[in-house]
């Protein structure tokens, strides 16, 4: 689990005031950081083209070139005249050694975008926008130093972005590297050491990133134990039933003693597997519920409100929130949400928390978390997406390991199914909801097939792998 900051300007202030690291010194290990990776990974005489801004971006750039040189063909090419203190600096460095300028861009081995990184805002100038469409037409691998120019602070991408390969970022993790639209540019991430351990580098954070080796699983050690040891779930199983039968195929593949689907159908009708048992009420052992995949209107509100009455460990999911009763729902303890975008700005609405349109809530995702966590800290709150967001009081974090492939009818209710289990096996709500994204997200990293093959019964005959 790695810390996510807003910004990083303070802590290299830090470094100043606290361990008298000057700017120049900062600036020197990341140039080297970057060289030391463009050194392990790429042959002696690559071409390489470092485009360099105005400003400190600029300067790391141009820092670079120097280390780089004679080992590399490289060559610099100014977007803009440098113009900060550093930037003139590390010009009149990389002068001093003979690195060569060029004027135009040509196809070369690596280009390395040091424009204007985390000092972007609005949108580009139509000269650099045409620049940023010749950088990203280039057939060369794309390192970005520090973060992707054009990927302001909130994670918000310009029209032209750069498409980095890797993205080499400077002390620490910044949280606009991880919302939903960047990461279409922001490729792999490495942070580079600053001359200063990143324990003390780095500061408090209420946002982290969660590691794929932070998944905790439900491992059985107890060695006198039975089916009811392991906690009995029941699934409300609803007008589209096959949705709650995923969830609750997940939640026994990953450990649940005993699943239930409860509904009001005839059972003989519903074609339900062996595995999995139904009734026409909540069992009296269940120790965990979850409620709303493929709920659409079979239940009746008083048999809903007789689902839900109980104290007992919730997840709720689709349809749910679309209906009335959420906002009793929310009134639960060591519940659990979780919507996708357009089911959480139904939500926001209803909660009279904002009357938001999907683009809105994407591009302030992190905002409207927190918003909504504010106002509804005893709820863990997983929004679903590209980097998925969980939420509990004032701590937040990102899991950033989906891809594509999960991007298919069903693998939400799987997600389902995962928390609901390991809250029937007594796991936290939090840890539940951590450790079942961190499950479900690598469950998609392992399929072997094309990534448009993966279905939610793949999913579930792969948690025997974990």
């Amino acid at each position: 689990m790695q810390k996510l900051f807003d910004e990083v300007n303070s802590l290299d202030k830090r470094c100043y005031s606290d361990f008298y690291l000057s700017e120049d010194i900062l600036m020197e290990h990341a140039a080297n950081g970057m060289a030391q990776h463009i050194q392990k990974n790429f042959n002696k005489k690559s071409t390489i083209i470092i485009v360099c801004g105005s400003g400190n971006n600029g300067a790391d750039g141009l820092a670079l070139s120097r280390l780089l040189h004679p080992d590399f063909n490289v060559r610099i090419y100014y977007a803009k005249a440098p113009k900060s203190k550093m930037a003139i600096l590390q010009n009149k460095r990389t002068k001093s050694v003979g690195v060569k300028e060029c004027s135009e861009l040509f196809e070369c081995d690596i280009v390395v975008d040091a424009l204007v990184g985390t000092g972007f805002s609005g949108e580009f100038s139509d000269e650099l926008e045409k620049l940023m469409k010749q950088i990203n037409s280039l057939n060369a691998f794309k390192i970005a130093c520090d973060i992707p120019s054009g990927i302001n602070p909130h994670g918000v991408c310009a029209k032209e972005t750069f498409q980095a390969d890797v993205s080499l970022t400077m002390g620490a993790l910044k949280k606009s590297m991880f919302l939903d639209e960047a990461k279409e540019f922001i490729g792999k991430i490495e942070v580079l050491n600053l001359g200063i351990s990143r324990d003390l580098y780095e500061t408090s954070s209420n946002w982290h990133l969660l590691d794929l080796d932070d998944l905790q699983l439900p491992f059985r050690d107890k060695k006198n134990s039975h089916k009811g040891s392991y906690g009995h779930l029941a699934v409300a199983s609803g007008q589209k039933s096959g949705a709650s039968v995923i969830s609750a195929l997940a939640a026994l593949r990953f450990g649940a003693g005993l699943v239930t689907l409860v509904g009001y159908e005839d059972e003989k009708s519903l074609n339900i597997p062996h595995s999995l048992m139904y009734s026409h009420g909540v069992p009296k052992n269940i120790t965990a519920l979850a409620c709303g995949m493929g709920l659409g209107d079979a239940f009746s509100d008083l048999e809903l409100q007789n689902f839900l009455d109980n104290d007992l460990p919730t997840v709720v999911d689709a349809d749910i929130f679309h209906m009335p009763i959420i906002s009793d729902i929310l009134k639960r303890e060591k519940l659990v949400i979780t919507p996708h975008p357009k089911e959480f700005i139904s939500l926001l609405k209803a909660l009279n928390i904002a009357n938001i349109s999907i683009t809105e809530l994407q591009k302030n995702r992190f905002k409207y978390c927190e918003e909504f966590c504010l106002l509804y800290p005893h709820v863990i709150l997983l929004l679903k997406g590209v980097n998925v967001i969980i939420g509990h009081k004032d701590s937040f974090f990102i899991n950033p390991h989906g891809t594509s492939a999960l991007a298919k009818a069903g693998s939400g209710d799987v997600l389902s199914g995962l928390i609901a289990s390991l809250l029937a096996q007594g796991f936290e709500p939090i840890d539940a909801t951590i450790n079942a994204s961190l499950a479900h997200t690598t469950l998609s990293c392992k399929h072997l097939g094309a990534d448009f093959t993966l279905t939610p019964d793949d999913l579930i005959d792969n948690i025997k792998m974990l």
